[in-house]
């Protein structure tokens, strides 16, 4: 036999690995263990953190207009930020006193680099000496890290309580929290940070001929202490002090502003002084009562499992050591628990995946090699959390979902290896020898096919943009899981088969294993149903119920197929085969399959499916946002915030029931709302400054699991979304738009209209024409059309007479100073209290404060430099207000001013056919001169992504085009199996139309590039058999290797390359479907809970299903058909070139 094994391939490292299984098993531990810890030790987060160079600078000019931000700061900042290579856009926002200017660099810049460049950029603009000198502070450049910017958890603290003790017990959290290493910040929200209010009577302090000024002077120089140096006495030193800070609220009032001519005026006596709140800038309530609540927010790369364990230990230590018993503590939106989820559904879809995989294979192979095989899963795995590790990579959702859908593929090599070494040992091959053999044979087949699957995904690891950094983590992981799964395949599989393996069917003692089943079952049973010891009684109960299933059915079933179902199988195939491949049937079959290829295009285009961007998912929370007129007081929106609260809590009790005489809501977890600061739409960039005139409320829905009624009927939380949506009364005046969160990248508005033009007002009259035209249009679909810039944001401009100011002794910089300390307030110096300082801020008293005749009507009062006497002017006598209205903001995009007209749209509608109904209807809209428009956000990003993805797949195809080629030294067989892969988008095409699925577009393009590399794999093992077949025959006969064989026995070798890649073929196709089924449908079993609680927690849908179904769809379409194609069609193409080569050859030999 040695003179025909010399006709088989050997390959050096499975020689190595059989010869060396005591090395092979022990490095098998180490990977178990080592892969074990490093799974364990891997941070957990929702979704990965990408290290986003964005650059963010805020400036901050008090009193100045929008228009004149713009002029003075933002422009010049823009035109030397703009000289900065990489940078990607630019894009501003001037407002009253601050501008917003947002620096995007391209990926391949580092956040550090793009820092440190946009800060030099800076400080040259500062040194110009047209740039303002009189900022009260330096432009504040700093990084946008998604991360550290989104909560992980809100803590709410409410009770009977005073609202300073609810701020003690707030501030004792705060800290004890950010005591936590791993957390990067907490904020406070529903409390306001506590000043010294000196309110002035604006006529005590004119009666008494006293200035802002003076009274500024005269407590500055009081609170504070002076070190007078070291005083040198008899050899020692003593510091000499002078202390004078403040001690108490009374020290305050006891200043005297004004001593002349023995007459003594203290504080007291023109002025209120208080220790109190600032104005407010913000309310907190939940379920409408007032709390305080904490936005806590972790640090990057942190896990995010155990940093809320951490936070969770901490509040129960306050609650049992400082808090008092009656303070109500609720943490809501925690997003550990949706980590703890997919983690949790990770180890079930393995163990599933697992279970599925052993249980085919045992049909085809048996128990025992089936257990070879299915070793590959929990060893890749593991292997792969090593490498994944050891390169920093979180778990997170993309690498969760990448070890699951590789969950099929990852032993479609070990299923290779095991089935041939399977096949050499019913040779009669030794078990050493049919190691060597069978993986020696089919080593480099599934090495190229191998390569083939990671050359799809090698374009996508290259993704640039935001959502390439964002998806590049599932390619990598698929990268390196099916890069284990081959070393496993090519070191650890033959090894054990060597070892372990057995051709002679294991004789069951079925007597014994029947009472050792049922003993273990009814023990289980009573444990766990008597004892009340669940989870010991179930480790008995499934086994031994396991046991039983085994030996009395799938044993039986197993012997029956493989004796008798399997050969039955395999002979059918052969004869379908040979008669596909006979007279000119192969002609027909493939030409009735590129009609079918050709139909599938035809359709699609007749009855195309509805083109989407990104998933629609599920909403996790609802987020209602309002805006009222620019302008608008806190009180006033607090008011309407109220309103709006009162009807989503009426709308929401439909999905009440009563458990345990109590309402228990099982679609709703918590309603919270927020007033004034912090509540912009995160989407428009980070926010600092205040917006009394905006509010949110966040209606947090349950987990997945638990939306169901009374009557355990699944509940979609889109439907509770529709319903806010429909039912919140709109209010005039008011802008409200109820959104869902946003899983994945940070994306555009799916209706983002730009307009762009340099004339501000008109560009704005544009802008709110295109807004009617659209709402008097018929299309819908659309949530709220907004424009991002108004011009009714009320202003009184105050125009002075200089000449008449002048003459009188008094400048504009001396009005405008008096004017902003009256009624905005100014800090004249700080006021501490133990380790806390507070500001001290003048201002007039509310009743004059809040008066425009007593700010006009005050008066300028200083000294005459000539006279020495003391002069007062008033205000009205030289200055004269007017109401006008200006811009909210001034926007600017890439150095270009923009007004945007933006919308998100309603719960199940279509962008795309919203978008394309709205470039209809303005179609022949009529644009002033210099003014522009363009469709951006989600659809920008879309034609982006949808062109990078087709490059992508043609890449991809290229790629693996190239490894085919290598392998098999011809661009026949490559061609051919290329073919193959182009006609499995047949199944994608059918199966999205016959099941009218959406065609998402990133989601779905990557399942049809993860095809191809899935599809050639089958494809590669047959046509690599296939011609080793002819080969041995052509060698047998003694011809060359040029020289084709006759037709007749050239598809009676295909025939038997088909029979015997069968079953390899068959159940990789098998298991890959089987491991996506689960993500298709979004099914969900909890191994866990079974074993503990009785409870298998089985649901289908879920957060995941929205995400990574049209992937899975598309494989399982796709691999589908292309198991008949590689099966059918792949024969069909080898047996017609062959025949074509034959036919030409033997022309030639007899001519």
């Amino acid at each position: 036999m040695s003179e025909q094994n010399s006709l088989f391939r050997r390959f050096p490292l499975v020689e190595w690995a059989v010869s060396n299984r005591i090395t092979v098993s022990v490095l098998t531990v180490i990977i178990a263990v080592a892969g074990l810890m490093a799974y364990r030790a891997m941070p957990a987060e929702s979704f990965p953190e990408v290290a986003q160079p964005t650059i963010y600078i805020g400036t901050v000019y008090p009193g100045n207009s929008p228009v004149d931000m713009e002029r003075l700061v933002t422009r010049p900042l823009e035109k030397q930020l703009n000289t900065i290579s990489g940078v990607d856009k630019i894009k501003s926002t001037s407002i009253q006193g601050f501008s917003s200017i947002e620096v995007k660099f391209d990926f391949r810049v580092g956040v550090d680099e793009a820092l440190r460049k946009v800060k030099d950029k800076v400080d040259a603009v500062q040194a110009s000496p047209d740039f303002p000198k009189d900022l009260p502070a330096d432009p504040n450049i700093f990084e946008l890290n998604i991360a550290e910017l989104q909560p992980i958890m809100n803590i709410n603290i409410s009770g009977e309580f005073t609202a300073d003790q609810l701020e003690d017990y707030a501030k004792y959290l705060e800290e004890q929290i950010e005591d936590i290493p791993t957390i990067a910040s907490v904020d406070v929200r529903g409390i306001d940070d506590k000043e010294v209010r000196i309110a002035v009577d604006l006529q005590k302090m004119e009666d008494l001929d006293i200035s802002f000024n003076g009274i500024a002077d005269a407590i500055k120089y009081e609170n504070m202490s002076v070190s007078g140096g070291d005083l040198l006495v008899d050899g020692y030193r003593r510091n000499i002090r002078v202390l004078g800070e403040f001690e108490s609220i009374q020290d305050i009032e006891n200043i005297i502003v004004k001593q002349e001519k023995g007459a003594i005026v203290y504080l007291r006596d023109i002025a209120t002084v208080q220790f109190t709140s600032v104005e407010r800038e913000s309310y907190a309530r939940q379920f409408k009562s007032p709390v305080v609540s904490l936005d806590v927010k972790k640090r990057s790369g942190e896990n995010l499992i155990e940093v809320s364990a951490a936070i969770n230990q901490v509040v129960a230590d306050a609650k049992e050591t400082y808090f008092p018993k009656n303070l109500l503590i609720s943490i809501t939106n925690d997003q550990s628990n949706r980590t703890k989820n997919q983690v949790g559904e990770l180890e079930n879809s393995i163990i599933f995946g697992v279970i599925l995989v052993v249980l085919v294979l045992t049909f085809f192979l048996g128990l025992r090699n089936a257990l070879f095989v299915g070793i590959a899963i929990p060893l890749s795995m593991l292997l792969s959390f090593l490498i994944l590790n050891s390169m920093g990579v979180t778990l997170n959702f993309m690498v969760l979902f990448g070890l699951v859908l590789a969950l099929g593929m990852l032993v479609d090599n070990g299923i290779v290896i095991v089935e041939n070494i399977y096949r050499f040992r019913t040779l009669g091959y030794s078990a050493d020898e049919s190691s060597r053999l069978g993986s020696g044979e089919v080593a480099m087949p599934i090495i190229s096919s191998t390569a083939t699957t990671l050359a799809a995904f090698i374009p996508l690891a290259l993704w640039p943009g935001l959502i390439g950094e964002f998806m590049k983590f599932l390619p990598l992981t698929l990268i390196v899981v099916l890069s284990s799964s081959l070393f496993v395949a090519l070191v650890i599989n033959p090894a054990l088969a060597a070892r372990y393996m057995k051709m002679e069917a294991d004789v069951v003692n079925r007597p014994k294993w029947t009472k050792i089943g049922s003993a273990l079952t009814v023990l289980g049973l009573i444990l766990n149903l008597a004892a009340g010891l669940t989870t010991f009684g179930n480790l008995l109960f499934w086994p031994g119920l396991l046991t039983l299933i085994y030996i009395w059915a799938i044993e039986p079933w197993t012997n029956n197929f493989m004796a008798n179902g399997l050969p039955k199988l395999e002979a059918w195939y052969e004869r379908q085969v040979a008669w596909v491949l006979s007279k000119n049937n192969a002609s027909k079959t493939l030409w009735s399959t590129v009609g079918l290829f050709v139909l599938s295009f035809v359709l699609m285009g007749i009855i195309p499916p509805k083109v989407v961007f990104f998933p629609d998912n599920q909403p996790n929370l609802a987020n209602i946002y309002i805006e009222m007129p620019v302008g608008t007081d806190i009180e006033e929106t607090n008011k309407i915030t109220q309103e709006i609260e009162d009807q989503i809590l009426e709308l929401v009790k439909k999905y009440e029931y009563d458990v345990d005489g109590q309402p228990y809501n099982f679609m709703v977890e918590s309603v919270i709302a927020q007033v004034g600061k912090g509540t912009s739409d995160p989407r428009e960039g980070p926010s600092n400054v205040a917006t009394p005139n905006k509010a949110k409320v966040v209606v947090a829905f349950r987990e997945t699991k638990f939306r169901e009624d009374q009557d355990g009927n699944r509940v979609a939380s889109a439907e509770v979304l529709n319903l806010l949506r429909e039912n919140i009364s709109a209010i005039p005046g008011v802008l409200i738009a109820v959104e869902k969160d946003q899983n994945g990248p940070p994306q555009g508005a799916p209706i983002n209209i730009e307009l762009s033009g340099n004339d501000y007002d008109e560009l704005l009259a544009v802008a709110e024409d295109v807004r009617s035209t659209l709402l008097n249009s018929r299309v819908k679909g659309y949530d709220e059309l907004k424009l991002d810039v108004a011009g009714d944001k009320p202003e009184l401009p105050i125009t002075v007479d200089r000449a008449k100011a002048r003459s009188l002794g008094v400048s504009t910089g001396q009005i405008g100073d008096a004017l902003r300390t009256a009624l905005f307030g100014k800090e004249i110096s700080r006021y501490k209290d133990e380790e806390d300082d507070y500001p001290i801020n003048l201002r007039f008293a509310d009743e004059f404060r809040y008066n425009i005749e007593s700010l006009m009507n005050q008066k300028i009062t200083f000294r005459d430099q000539g006279s020495g006497r003391i002069k007062q002017v008033p205000i009205s006598t030289v200055a004269v207000p007017t109401k006008t209205a200006t811009f909210t903001a001034v926007k600017r995009n890439d150095l270009n001013r923009v007004i945007t007209v933006y919308s998100g749209i309603e719960e199940g509608a279509n962008a795309n056919a919203i978008v394309a109904e709205m470039k209809q209807v303005l179609n022949n809209y009529e644009l002033p001169k210099g003014v522009s428009m363009s469709f951006t956000g989600q659809q920008e990003e879309q034609a982006k992504e949808l062109g990078f993805l087709s490059k992508a797949l043609l890449i991809a195809v290229f790629l693996i085009f190239l490894i085919i080629v290598g392998q098999f030294n011809s661009a026949r067989i490559p061609f051919l199996i290329m073919t193959t892969v182009v006609l499995s988008f047949i199944g994608v095409f059918l199966g999205l139309l016959i099941f009218r699925m959406d065609f998402v577009v990133i989601m779905t393009m990557i399942g049809i590039i993860s095809l191809a590399g899935v599809v050639v794999n089958n494809a590669i093992v047959l046509a690599d058999y296939g011609s080793q077949l002819i080969e041995r025959r052509k060698a047998d006969l003694g011809i060359d290797n040029e020289i084709p064989l006759p037709e007749s026995e050239l598809a009676q070798l295909l025939s038997e390359a088909g029979k015997t890649r069968l079953r390899p073929v068959l159940l990789t196709a098998i298991t890959t479907v089987l491991g996506l089924i689960p993500l298709a449908t979004g099914m969900n079993l909890d191994f866990f809970t079974l074993v503990s609680e009785n409870n298998p927690n089985i649901y289908f849908g879920g957060d995941t299903v929205a995400f990574w179904g049209p992937i899975s769809w598309t494989v399982i379409f796709g691999l589908t058909f292309a198991t008949f194609l590689t099966l059918v069609i792949m024969p069909v193409l080898l047996f017609l070139t062959e025949r074509s080569r034959s036919r030409r050859y033997y022309r030639k030999v007899a001519s």
